[in-house]
């Protein structure tokens, strides 16, 4: 049944399409529930999720929370094409992006060189910092994602970045069960001012894609056991080597062609601002955007081998803080 931006299947559609939701099917799972590929009657290819933990919400609520996520349309975006409602089963019908997670090509076995050039880091940074400025400046109400990280990040074969699970966070369940019994995210990820609070806005995705960046920039996970004790958090590791004036030596190895020193530069900085303790310091994505596409690097007269941490500030507008640049991420 079409429903204006997609359309409502039926639990046997859906089981038809991912072979009885077959193991050999599964592309991924996570808190939220087991991504299938999924092929339906007309050829085309979709994910499709099997939600867990949907806590018995009623269908109408459900349809109605889908109908304003189905809505949403971004390039940078992942797109839902549909969903299923029946009994207790909860499903998304997804666009199907063929090309992996940035997790995988981070951190997967890639060999001595990845694939994943500095220009396409920076690609896949900008087109995230796209779709989440959408999310966060473009829409009203606006929509905090929650969970920004690198398995969330898909990736298609023009390593263009199509964000993943935006909404779900809010579809499963009320604002206030959240706020008051669990902060949602992943650790590594979670900006220190929600985890220790439970208050959510934007700045906390603002956070979470500074620590995507330095993963992106250092090919380092947020969180790594089997590093020395100094270099298991991926954030205050990388604070103390910027801090030394040895930002040139965070960058992935597995980078063959290193990044000119203004670029790297610009990438320190904004990944310096992005995790500021004083989440009302940290700028909006939309400014991130501008900052990370900027030709001209636009702090001529300071350098983050230079300053400590702490003093460094991204422009601004004059009056208000918002961004100078409102439409810069569609």
């Amino acid at each position: 049944m079409n429903i204006g931006w997609g359309r409502w299947y039926s639990l046997k559609e859906l089981e038809m399409a991912t072979g009885g939701f077959s193991a050999e099917n599964v592309i991924g799972e996570g808190g939220y529930g087991i991504v299938y590929r999924g092929v339906l009657q007309d050829g085309s290819v979709v994910a499709v999720k099997n939600l867990l933990n949907n806590k018995g919400q009623a269908e109408k609520e459900f349809k109605v929370e889908v109908e304003a996520i189905g809505k949403v349309r971004h390039k940078n975006l992942v797109g839902l094409v549909g969903y299923c409602a029946g009994g207790v089963q909860r499903l998304l019908v997804y666009e199907y992006v063929d090309n992996g997670n940035l997790e995988q090509w981070l951190h997967g076995d890639v060999g001595p060189v990845s694939p994943l050039t500095w220009d396409i880091r920076m690609r896949i940074a900008i087109g995230t910092a796209k779709g989440l400025a959408y999310l966060h400046e473009g829409l009203e109400p606006k929509v905090v994602h929650r969970d920004v990280k690198s398995s969330n990040i898909l990736l298609d074969r023009k390593w263009n970045a199509k964000v993943s699970d935006f909404g779900l966070a809010k579809l499963l369940g009320s604002e206030k069960s959240y706020v008051t019994t669990r902060v949602m995210g992943t650790f590594g990820y979670v900006s220190p001012d929600y985890a220790s609070t439970g208050m959510l806005n934007e700045g906390s995705d603002v956070y979470s894609f500074g620590v995507l960046l330095m993963e992106i920039i250092t090919g380092r996970s947020p969180v790594d056991y089997s590093r020395p004790p100094a270099e298991m958090n991926l954030v205050d590791w990388f604070k103390g080597m910027v801090a030394s004036r040895r930002g040139e030596e965070v960058v992935d190895p597995l980078i063959e062609v290193q990044p000119s020193p203004r670029a790297l530069k610009r990438a320190l900085l904004v990944c310096l601002r992005c995790i500021d303790l004083d989440a009302n310091k940290r700028p909006k994505m939309g400014q991130i955007v501008h900052m990370l596409e900027a030709d001209e690097f636009p702090f001529r007269t300071v350098s983050p081998f230079h300053l400590p941490v702490m003093n460094i500030r991204a422009p601004i507008s004059p009056r208000d803080g918002s961004s100078q640049f409102p439409r810069s991420y569609y």
